[in-house]
Order: C-alpha cells, then sequence, then structure tokens
C-alpha cells in the first residue's frame, strides 16, 4: 500500500523524467535504473492526474463545427462495428506520444485515431488518404470564406461488405455494456465496501489513474459489468466481462499536503481487478 507522499514523489519523478532536460543519459545503461524510474518511463501519457504543473486559466469554450463533426464521425465508426471506443482512446490518447498527447486539441487526436484506424484495417490506403486531404485543403484554399463544410465522396455503397468487429454483432439491438448483464457472475464489493486499489503494474493502457493506485476508498456505485479497458482496448473478442465500481476517495487522503476541507471526496470509475479490500496486502491476487 502506498501513501499519498510516495504517490506525489512517483508522480514528480514522471514530471522530472520526461522534461526537455533529462536526469539521465539517452539510452541509459541497466545500471543507471532503478525501478521507480522504469515505472515512470513505461507511464502511458494519458494518465496525467496529479502531475505537477503550472496553474492554466480555465473557461467555458463552444465546441467548433470540426470539433462536433470529430465527435459524430468517430459515434458513427463505433456505431458500424470499425472500432471499440476504448481501441479509439488508446490508439488516440495513448500510442500518439507525450508531445502530440500535450499538444494536439482533444478533438485533434480523435482526427487522428480515426485516419490511423481507417488506414491500419485497410479500409483505405494511406496514399489515398494523402490524396483526398490535399483535395480538400484544395477546395477550401484561403479558408472557408463564408462556405460550409460539404462532402463530396467519389463513391458511395451500402456498407454490406465492411468487416465488423465482434462486439458490434453482438451489441446490435441490445447496446453496450447491456450485452455484458449478468456474465461477470456475483460483484464482489457491494456499497460501502472499503476497498484498496491494487497497484498492478500498467503497461501500454489502462484507465485506472496512478493517483489512486495504492489509495484505499469506498464504494459509492456498483455500477455495470463490462471487459475491463486492458482487455477491452485490445479487441479481445472472448475477454471475460468484469464489475465496474464508482469508488470514493477523501481527497485529504488521497493527496500529499491537501489543504481543502477533510470531508472533500473525489470519484473514479473502477474495474474489479484494480481492487482488493482495504486492509488486504496489495501483492497478494484479490
Amino acid at each position: 500500500m502506498s501513501t499519498a507522499e510516495e504517490r506525489a514523489r512517483q508522480l514528480d519523478l514522471v514530471a522530472r523524467l520526461k522534461s526537455s532536460y533529462p536526469e539521465l543519459p539517452d539510452a541509459p545503461t541497466p545500471d543507471l535504473l532503478d525501478h521507480a524510474r522504469i515505472t515512470a518511463y513505461l507511464k502511458p501519457v494519458h494518465d496525467v492526474g496529479g502531475e505537477p504543473d503550472a496553474p492554466i486559466f480555465y473557461e467555458g469554450k463552444a465546441y467548433e463545427l470540426w470539433e462536433h463533426m470529430t465527435y459524430v464521425m468517430c459515434e458513427v465508426l463505433a456505431w458500424r462495428g470499425i472500432w471499440l471506443s476504448e481501441e479509439r482512446r488508446r490508439i488516440g490518447n495513448v500510442d500518439v506520444g507525450r508531445a502530440e498527447y500535450l499538444g494536439l486539441p482533444y478533438y485533434g487526436r480523435w482526427l487522428l485515431a480515426v485516419a490511423r484506424v481507417l488506414v491500419e484495417k485497410h479500409h483505405i490506403a494511406l496514399g489515398e488518404l494523402s490524396e483526398r486531404m490535399l483535395e480538400v485543403q484544395e477546395r477550401y484554399a484561403g479558408g472557408l470564406a463564408g462556405k460550409t463544410l460539404e462532402a463530396q465522396p467519389r463513391g458511395a455503397g451500402d456498407g454490406s461488405d465492411v468487416p465488423r468487429n465482434t462486439h458490434h454483432r453482438h451489441a446490435v439491438g441490445v447496446g453496450d455494456p447491456q450485452i455484458y448483464a449478468g456474465k461477470a457472475g456475483e460483484a464482489r464489493f457491494t456499497l460501502g465496501s472499503r476497498v484498496l486499489v491494487r497497484e498492478l503494474p500498467v503497461v501500454f493502457y489502462t484507465r485506472t489513474p496512478e493517483y489512486v493506485r495504492g489509495a484505499t476508498g469506498e464504494i459509492a456505485a456498483v455500477a455495470y459489468e463490462s471487459p475491463a479497458p486492458e482487455d477491452e482496448t485490445w479487441g479481445l473478442s472472448d475477454a471475460q466481462p468484469e464489475w465496474f465500481y464508482v469508488v470514493e476517495f477523501r481527497m485529504s487522503e488521497l493527496w500529499h499536503g491537501y489543504t481543502g476541507p477533510d470531508d472533500d471526496t473525489l470519484r473514479t470509475e473502477i474495474p474489479e481487478r484494480w481492487l482488493a479490500p482495504a486492509g488486504r496486502e496489495e501483492s497478494q491476487e484479490p
């Protein structure tokens, strides 16, 4: 079980190691590395919660047209069985590198994921995509100038011969995550149970943020059944569904040096594999 101070120290190490001025030389020899540094280097770029950062000004911003269109396009691709939502999150939010993750607009990464998935799954060739992008650039040379975006496909079909993922075929007419109802067995935890978030090794992808791993909280809701993100993101058709829970944490216990009210809380959704009864050693199997 880790303490809030230990978690803060690890997050601070991540920020230092991934700066423009590394503490170690590039491709260091093994004797220069320790467990904390290896963990920090392997941390997925999307798991930024709790890392030190300069204060920024938050403001309400209306979505632009291209952002609305990107969101709809991604939803349609999922609805038509081209990808899973976790697959898009991994490809769009993790496999882009830290510079692109932090440097691109939020829906810019979604749009990049669209291109990557369609190319990787052979729905379009990269060469054809590049040519089509050039056509659109030329069509709107000088900007929109009052014009509205207009789709001009070279052809259209009914899409009946497009390969669909198995998740889509099973969910048609049922919905997600409703298709997994009753498949995870009895929930291990109940409302009000005290739980410890296990400190499982993280490689490539997770939806369990680092700042809660090793912390204790309370089950606020038994949510639904579904494969865990670490399985669903790779499209494993035989992944075992498990229960998801909304877990509540006291902010004063979660953050080292927290100065707010003692009854401030934070809630996040966590799959069952990440949880153990509070007080039990994290290294033990749940």
